[in-house]
């Protein structure tokens, strides 16, 4: 089995392995160690054929990822929870979407189709996020040093079996949209600045005792030893859904080296900002500060190009790629499907033009619905045809441009 590192992946397979003094030193520099990634989250994409999906291009059905990878797209994010049976996919348990079973035979189709792969660690039986991270049930009633040797032999164990199920994975991103911490209340952390988004500084306006910064780090340490003992060469991000907001950002980044956090790269999640110009901001501050450290985007869905510009033209290549969140059928999405955007379409740029979900999953921890929902039933996937639009012809370009 090809043996892949920082420097032979995202689609360089066939490049030969290179000394570990030299991938230090790519280490060191903070500047990308391949070629600028145009990645995607399409993590929903097995749940949603298993509901009778079908996806074209130009008139031609293809498998999704290759669309993708035609288009420009060189690398994919996949998520994974721990045990989805007992939270994310607790209606079809079977299934366990998002598990490691379905994740492995997912990431070998990304694998098969030459492209690099990422995986996201929600440590939680369902989505984490700035709003959620809740402990697994297999996990309930530990104290931090036992969460934080479940985190380790969770993270080793994963990626052994992606590499032996032929998904090797090439970065780790180690707890996910963690600007709160993870596996609350142990990891949970109270920032000293207010969000400017108001369900979010609500939310986390009295949280009672947390495990602060101290708890936090030691549960990542404990995530990146075990994806480095899984995988040596593996890349190491850790996520901040806060990428319109420096002063956050750099009172956790601050927190987390001064706390051997180690770790290769930074993503960001841009949904949105509160002034124009926020994730410019951040993205000059960063690598300014952080010199050692790459930056990407983690998530994003609208203003595709100019979130591509900015990472790509940051200084010494500091900048590593975007990763679009489920582009299928998520936000501006760049399939349609019935003649309509799969998505919801282009949400507000800015907070004064309106709150887009996704900066703060779920609304208000408070607020119950006025009108309780039924229990869904049926498939947890979106069937239905999904065609490719206009929107997707931004990426050949993109990756012409970036060479």
């Amino acid at each position: 089995m090809t043996r892949f590192t920082r420097r032979s992946t995202f689609g360089l397979a066939t490049l030969p392995l290179l000394a570990r003094p030299v991938l230090a030193a790519g280490r060191k520099s903070g500047a990308r160690p391949g070629p600028y990634l145009i990645g995607a989250d399409v993590s929903w994409v097995p749940e949603d054929e298993a509901a009778g999906a079908r996806y074209f291009v130009d008139g031609e059905q293809k498998d999704p990822i290759l669309i993708l990878r035609d288009a420009g797209f060189n690398a994919i994010r996949l998520r994974i929870f721990v045990d989805p049976a007992k939270g994310y996919s607790k209606r079809e348990p079977d299934k366990g979407w998002a598990g490691l079973a379905q994740t492995v035979k997912l990431g070998k189709r990304v694998r098969n189709a030459g492209m690099g792969l990422v995986l996201s660690f929600h440590y939680s039986d369902t989505w984490a996020d700035p709003e959620h991270q809740a402990v697994p049930a297999a996990w309930a009633g530990y104290d931090l040093p036992a969460l934080a040797k479940a985190v380790e032999a969770h993270t080793h164990d994963v990626l052994v079996a992606m590499r032996a199920g032929g998904a090797p994975v090439d970065m780790a991103v180690i707890g996910n949209e963690t600007t709160f911490g993870m596996l609350w209340p142990h990891g949970r952390v109270k920032l000293s600045t207010s969000t400017g988004n108001p369900v979010t500084d609500a939310n986390h306006a009295k949280v009672g005792e947390v495990g602060g910064f101290d708890g936090f780090a030691a549960l990542l340490r404990a995530g990146i030893a075990g994806a480095r003992r899984a995988e040596p060469g593996v890349a190491i991000q850790v996520h901040n859904h806060l990428g319109r907001h420096w002063p956050i950002v750099r009172e956790w980044t601050d927190a987390l080296i001064a706390r051997q956090v180690d770790f290769d790269v930074v993503g960001f999640s841009c949904y949105q900002q509160r002034a124009q110009g926020d994730w410019a901001t951040t993205f000059s501050e960063y690598v300014q500060r952080y010199p050692d450290k790459g930056l990407l985007v983690a998530e994003y869905s609208s203003r595709k190009r100019y979130i591509n510009d900015l990472v790509h033209a940051l200084p010494g290549k500091h900048g590593w790629g975007t990763f679009i969140w489920e582009p299928i059928r998520h936000q501006e999405a760049i399939f349609d499907q019935d003649g309509h955007n799969a998505g919801e379409g282009a949400k507000p740029d800015l907070i004064s033009q309106g709150l887009n979900g996704a900066e703060a999953p779920g609304g208000l921890a408070s607020q119950q619905p006025a009108v309780p929902k039924p229990e869904p039933t049926g498939p947890m996937g979106h069937g239905g045809d999904y065609v490719a639009n206009d929107l997707i012809k931004l990426y050949p370009q993109m990756a012409k441009d970036y060479r």
